[in-house]
């Protein structure tokens, strides 16, 4: 099973108050020292007409520094929230029936946008609606297409008659069972786990129509030493 890892809106849209004053009027006092000439003031200390000038500045600069984060914050929601909406999905891997290929709590990035302008392919690693429970999502491997026939003898599987070319399933992982002979019917995908005797997939609930398969897995990404690109 599936679980998908979306990015948190709260940290996305969290309200970042902002509270900045920019003084309109500084009071400067200034005390004028009469001179040997009564006619004559002396002239303030120099540093003191420079104080409104270096404090107006420094707030202007805090405030746009402010603006900048906030517009980087509101940028990153919108372009997580198209990323996960229309384009990518970060998942994580519960359970071991796609064993070794994918262990158990595995991070996966999953392109959804693939199978808008293509078909799934033997061979892809999917992403899909358990056709029994659409609230959950499994990750299987494509072993047939509509108008394929599926035959299965003593655990190995035969794709329109051909001996699937299946070397990622260790010996250990493989299953003993018939199936079929079935043609997968249109629209719709055979799927299967590559822990054969550890999976729960079209053998048990059948073929996958294609509406029920979100995406393709395209990258593991956790643990980092495993990373690999599918």
């Amino acid at each position: 099973m599936l679980e998908s890892e979306t990015p948190q809106p709260d940290a996305a849209e969290a309200a970042v108050p902002l509270e900045a004053a920019v003084p309109l009027d500084v009071a400067v006092p200034l005390e004028a020292a009469v001179s040997a000439d009564p006619l004559t003031l002396a002239a303030p200390p120099a540093d003191a007409a420079e104080v409104p000038a270096d404090t107006e500045g420094i707030w202007v600069r805090a405030w746009r520094e402010v603006v900048a984060g906030v517009k980087t914050l509101v940028s990153a929601a919108v372009y997580a929230t198209l990323i996960v909406t229309f384009g990518f999905q970060v998942a994580r891997v519960d359970g071991l029936s796609m064993a070794p290929t994918l262990e158990d709590h595995d991070r996966l990035i999953v392109n959804k946008l693939v199978y808008e302008i293509g078909e799934p392919r033997p061979g892809d690693i999917v992403m899909l609606y358990y056709p029994l429970n659409p609230e959950k999502m499994f990750v299987k491997r494509v072993i047939a297409r509509e108008g394929d026939t599926v035959r299965i003898v003593d655990g190995r599987v035969y794709v329109n008659d051909v001996p699937l070319h299946d070397d990622y399933v260790p010996a250990e992982f493989r299953s003993h069972d018939d199936w079929g002979p079935q043609v997968i019917q249109q629209g719709y995908y055979f799927v299967m786990g590559d822990h054969r005797n550890n999976s729960s997939d079209s053998r048990h609930w059948g073929p996958v129509p294609k509406k029920y398969i979100v995406g393709k897995v395209k990258v593991r990404w956790w643990p980092l030493q495993d990373a690999r690109i599918f």
